[in-house]
């Protein structure tokens, strides 16, 4: 599986936004674009994807941007990547069919077919609610609770 560079930066604003956004603010492409050092036109683009995926809503205007779709403990990463990716989930090429049809099928169900049902399983168990709290253990930001 390979993710294009795209997806990661999809993602790094997803995750972004979820980790700054209040429930009246607004995100702007322009504030994501200079915090993660990201083409502002890229951006946009990356934007239209996660817009038509339901990741992000938009509200236009001079007050205008992005918010999550909904609350970041239901979004997964499969989602975000799904929306942006067109071939996460590629069909593993055929490699010996005509002359081995027998290992060709042993490959695909044995090893092709598990790898992308883990990989697929293991995004989808992670949601963005979930990077973000893993995020400010690197950024040291932990709650006390007394």
């Amino acid at each position: 599986m390979k993710i294009s560079a795209r997806a990661r930066y999809g993602l790094a604003a997803v995750i972004t936004m979820a980790e700054e956004q209040t429930d009246d603010e607004l995100v702007t492409v322009i504030s994501l674009s200079e915090k993660l050092k990201i083409s502002k036109i890229y951006l946009e683009q990356v934007f239209a994807l996660l817009k038509r995926g339901d990741i992000v809503t938009s509200t236009k205007g001079a007050k205008g941007g992005y918010s999550l779709s909904r609350p970041a403990d239901k979004i997964t990463l499969y989602e975000v990547l799904l929306s942006i990716e067109n071939s996460l989930f590629e069909e593993t090429e055929e490699t010996v069919k005509e002359s081995d049809p027998q290992l060709e099928n042993c490959m695909q169900e044995n090893i092709f077919k598990i790898l992308d049902n883990t990989i697929k399983d293991t995004l989808t168990n992670i949601t963005i609610e979930d990077l973000v709290d893993n995020l400010s253990q690197y950024r040291g930001n932990y709650m006390y609770y007394l």
